[in-house]
């Protein structure tokens, strides 16, 4: 793929590779190795509207950054234009630079709701909320799923919407709903999206690799890439893209991982946090699901580094 800068609202990125937002994985940790590697943008995970409105503690935490982070972007999510132009105009996102709007989280809590990907067949009510939105004077961007069930697209329909509303950028997860993270993204309805519109058009999903993300840029003539799960699994994939040559050292990887968390979290909180994580980072390691049942039993960070540093180490 080509990489480039973009211009997104009064935002110049560095380059067209973004980190997406990633419930229970894009804290500012994780977001902060992406960076390093050569992101050009790393999301908060989603944040509720109503929670930052009511100060909700955990609300809080997913917000917070550090000055590794030049342009802040944070993810909320929401159904009433309202009440998400008043929770973005909230001194808790003043450091926040990009606003980014989640209309396809696939999540049943999220969608009965009437949040998410449930707002795809509402294009009238999400046109609303980004034109609300877009008064705060911050850049706004969208991303979303090309409809909720398959073979039911509503792709072109629904960034036009978004682009009428005054969005700044769309993100397109190639997949309906009801496949939440599984089959291959659909190629044609980012090309529509990308076709439709005027301002620039991410691809996301089923990106693990270089051949990945050229597969999705060839096909869809989107103007850039977003990683999910392939940032959490192989994060120096950002690298890769940038055609940098990088050696991989998971452990030291995952030490620094644990460091970054605990300049914000007491010990047992990153102990528990960070298990999550390393099941993917040690994903495909021979002897990785006993590690796995060690580590799930630990309580401070020194033993979980200990145990893997054995792990590593006798790999020598």
């Amino acid at each position: 793929m080509k990489l480039k800068s973009l211009k997104i609202g009064n935002i110049v990125t560095k380059n067209n590779i973004f980190l997406a937002p990633l419930a229970g994985f894009s804290d500012f940790a994780m977001r902060s190795i992406c960076l390093s590697y050569g992101a050009g943008l790393a999301f908060t995970e989603m944040v509720s509207c109503e929670g930052l409105l009511y100060n909700n503690e955990n609300t809080n935490d997913l917000l917070y950054t550090t000055d590794d982070e030049k342009i802040k972007c944070a993810q909320i999510f929401g159904n009433d234009p309202d009440v998400m132009r008043r929770a973005i105009e909230l001194p808790t996102l003043d450091k926040f630079d990009v606003i980014d709007v989640n209309f396809g989280c696939p999540m049943p809590k999220i969608f009965q709701n009437g949040e998410g990907s449930a707002l795809l067949d509402k294009p009238h009510l999400a046109q609303k909320i980004i034109s609300e939105l877009k008064k705060s004077g911050k850049t706004i961007t969208a991303k979303m799923r090309i409809g909720i069930t398959r073979g039911n697209y509503v792709t072109e329909d629904f960034v036009k919407a978004l682009e009428q509303g005054g969005v700044d950028m769309i993100t397109v997860h190639g997949r309906t709903r009801d496949m939440i993270y599984s089959g291959e993204p659909n190629y044609d309805e980012i090309y529509k999206a990308k076709r439709a519109v005027k301002v620039p058009v991410i691809a996301n999903g089923g990106i693990f690799s270089v051949e990945d993300a050229d597969k999705m840029t060839d096909n869809t003539g989107a103007d850039g890439i977003m990683l999910a799960r392939g940032a959490l699994e192989r994060p120096w994939l950002f690298s890769e893209l940038c055609g940098k040559e990088v050696e991989v050292d998971k452990k030291s990887l995952i030490y620094r991982h644990i460091d970054l968390l605990n300049t914000h979290f007491d010990d047992s909180t990153t102990a528990v946090l960070f298990r999550k994580q390393i099941c993917l980072y040690i994903k495909g390691e021979v002897g990785n699901v006993k590690l796995k049942d060690k580590i799930f039993k630990m309580k401070n960070t020194a033993d979980i580094k200990t145990a893997v540093g054995e792990f590593f180490d006798g790999k020598r």
